[in-house]
């Protein structure tokens, strides 16, 4: 793999994009630590990325998984032998699924990556899973030395564990997936009746910069609108269920692509009917 390198964004806080998958690394300096939001999908990956981070700062390190999707935490174990004290923090359903769910999350995410970057579905499938050490609910602050960031639950969106990291001296929000740039959001275990609240929450941290799961950072412009665009969807789903309507005729007047949306209505029906 070519060499990949941070950009800094903001005083102290820099962002890595990686190539395979366009998936978003974020590197928090403080004067005792550095946090880093994301671990990538491989241990190759993760091997980059520890290589990248150690051309930027020799701090010890702290991670943060925002959630449990393959591209953003199968990298853990890598990043782990390399800085052997490290503590990982994540949600609390985050920590579930890595410790007691693992062979069925490495399954789904060798599927996911057989569709979507095969080159790396093999390495996926072998990757050495770590759960967070560190366990959130709804709130956690992080001390890194003068300066203090804080990881934040607002609700299910596009998964049921998605941990916002709030950079407030930089007005900087690492969002994951719950923002996505370049392509439409992933719905495959989401709740997308709740995702528009979530992303309010979000916003009204005050954020001049965003950085997305995937993609070009973004303003808070681009996160309203993708926020219209997922209530548009919700009241689309909901308004469809109330009719009796199927979720196919639902999907096509979706905001999305057809793919992406018929997902996003089959979640959303299993959340009218209690179904998740």
């Amino acid at each position: 793999m070519a060499s990949v390198s941070f950009v800094e964004l903001a005083p102290g806080v820099l962002v890595l994009r990686y190539p395979t998958l366009d998936v978003n690394c974020t590197l928090i300096l403080g004067d005792e630590v550095a946090a880093l939001v994301d671990t990538l999908a491989t241990a190759g990956q993760a091997r980059d990325l520890v290589d990248a981070v150690r051309r930027v700062t020799t701090l010890p390190l702290t991670a943060v998984n925002t959630h449990a999707h393959f591209d953003h935490c199968f990298g853990n174990s890598v990043l782990a032998d390399a800085n052997p004290a490290l503590s990982i923090w994540g949600h609390q359903s985050t920590v579930e699924a890595l410790r007691h769910h693992g062979a069925l999350l490495r399954r789904a995410a060798y599927e996911e990556a057989l569709n979507l970057a095969p080159a790396i579905a093999d390495d996926v499938l072998a990757a050495t899973l770590l759960a967070p050490d560190r366990a959130v609910q709804t709130s956690s602050t992080m001390d890194i030395g003068h300066r203090v960031i804080e990881l934040r639950h607002f609700g299910r969106a596009h998964t049921d564990g998605d941990l916002v990291v709030n950079v407030p001296d930089a007005a900087v929000v690492i969002a994951g997936d719950l923002v996505e740039e370049g392509a439409p959001p992933s719905f495959a275990d989401s709740y997308p009746l709740e995702w528009p609240e979530t992303l309010t929450a979000l916003l009204a941290l005050g954020p001049e910069v965003i950085v997305p799961g995937h993609g070009a950072v973004v303003d808070p412009d681009f996160v309203h609108r993708q926020h219209d665009e997922l209530t548009r969807l919700e009241w689309l789903i909901r308004d469809g269920h109330a009719d009796g309507a199927r979720v196919e005729e639902v999907a096509a007047s979706a905001p999305y692509g057809p793919d992406a949306a018929l997902i996003a209505a089959r979640r959303g029906y299993a959340e009218l009917s209690g179904r998740l």
